[in-house]
């Protein structure tokens, strides 16, 4: 398992778009990946979940991916995360 910590730029935080599109990017790879915000471990691929976190902007996320593709998951939701998350 690898992780990286990053900041949310998006000004509206994770709101439906962007976790929507949360999810199709952690749909790419084939390790689990999970995202740790605010004491809770949240599963980047379930949608309410990530809604139900409640992730806003300047929140800290550490990004967690275990698997054959750890480090390019890594990287790509940090890069995505690090983007503005589509918006």
């Amino acid at each position: 398992m690898i992780s990286k910590t990053t900041t949310i730029v998006n000004p509206q935080g994770f709101h439906m778009r962007p976790a929507s599109l949360m999810t199709a990017e952690a749909a790419k790879y084939a390790s689990t990946i999970t995202l740790v915000a605010g004491g809770k471990e949240i599963p980047a691929n379930s949608l309410m979940a990530i809604m139900a976190a409640g992730i806003k902007c300047g929140d800290e996320v550490e990004v967690r991916a275990e698997g054959a593709d750890e480090a390019a998951a890594v990287d790509g939701i940090v890069a995505f995360i690090e983007s503005g998350m589509g918006d």
